[in-house]
């Protein structure tokens, strides 16, 4: 049903001082934790390779060992969400508003929806991080797994038990990230802690952590380590509106692998209806937020 004078009736007349509902916007996030790339397909494929492994010793006269396992190990896909969302108005509370200028029929907050739940969208792969989507295929585990499949074992991107964020477990996530992630070989690699990720429940302890000179929480003259230990946090921290928990909190690593590919940018179209000279005005847009390395992010989900 279309939105009709009944549902605006005072806007029909003069007197109003103001017309209030509109609030300005959040912050974008998303950017800030996933890579934004274009999407040219239906369904976007990622491949995870496996490289040269570590060399051998050879014996003089001997012959040389051989590494023929390189190739593919797994594949990640990425499906696109169709977005869309839509409203109508009659031609007479189109005609008899006073206040258009204040509230346009033709601009209702769309881009705001449409920006909204595309933040939803992303931080749905965080609030779910420890629930594999077998959409997704590569791996067969969670984004956040402690069995992660490489060629000569498992690797982790998570606490065997789940730690509140402190000083001992963001140090612990940093020297985890550097001296526990391998490649699909199994050899080690530069792999560094860049940001904190925490719901707005935590952010004065991330403040406490990464701008205090002096150890956090203590009543030493030590200096704080954080700054300084794997490379630190350089990108500091980020408060996430958009996370379910308040107790969980992730790290991301300076290694690519959490992506949003823009299928059909946002597009708004308007129309006024043939028989009822309604005016139609719809929005839509086409995108997905997905992953192809855990390695990008390490998370904690402790219980509140």
């Amino acid at each position: 049903m279309a939105v009709s004078v009944a549902q605006a009736y005072d806007l029909l007349f003069p007197g109003l001082r103001k017309v209030a509902g509109q609030y300005k916007d959040l912050d974008r996030i998303y950017p800030k934790i996933f890579k934004v790339d274009k999407s040219y397909m239906a369904v976007e494929r990622t491949a995870s390779m496996r490289y040269l492994g570590l060399a051998a010793l050879k014996n003089e006269g001997g012959p040389t060992t051989f590494d023929n396992q390189a190739g593919e190990r797994y594949v990640y896909n990425q499906y696109h969400k169709e977005i869309g969302l839509g409203y109508a108005f009659t031609r007479k509370m189109i005609d008899d508003n006073l206040y258009k200028r204040q509230w346009q029929p033709s601009n209702l907050g769309l881009q705001k929806s449409f920006n909204q739940t595309k933040e939803i969208y992303g931080a749905y792969l965080l609030n779910n991080a420890t629930t594999y989507d077998p959409t997704i295929l590569g791996d067969q585990v969670a984004l956040c797994s402690l069995s992660h499949p490489i060629d000569t074992g498992v690797v982790a991107n998570r606490f065997a038990v789940d730690m509140d964020l402190n000083e001992a477990s963001l140090l612990n996530a940093q020297a985890s990230i550097r001296g526990q992630f391998r490649d699909n070989a199994g050899l080690r690699m530069q792999a560094r802690a860049r940001k904190l990720v925490v719901p707005i429940a935590l952010e004065p302890i991330a403040i406490r952590l990464l701008r205090t000179v002096l150890r956090p929480g203590s009543s030493d003259n030590d200096i704080n380590a954080i700054p300084e230990t794997s490379g630190g946090i350089p990108d500091g921290h980020l408060v996430h509106d958009y996370l379910t928990s308040p107790t969980a909190w992730f790290v991301l690593t300076d290694q690519e692998g959490l992506l949003y590919l823009q299928r059909v940018q946002f597009e708004l179209d308007m129309q006024v209806d043939f028989t009822s000279d309604n005016l139609l005005v719809k929005g839509y847009e086409r995108y997905s937020f997905g992953y192809f390395d855990f390695r990008a992010i390490w998370g904690s989900f402790p219980t509140q």
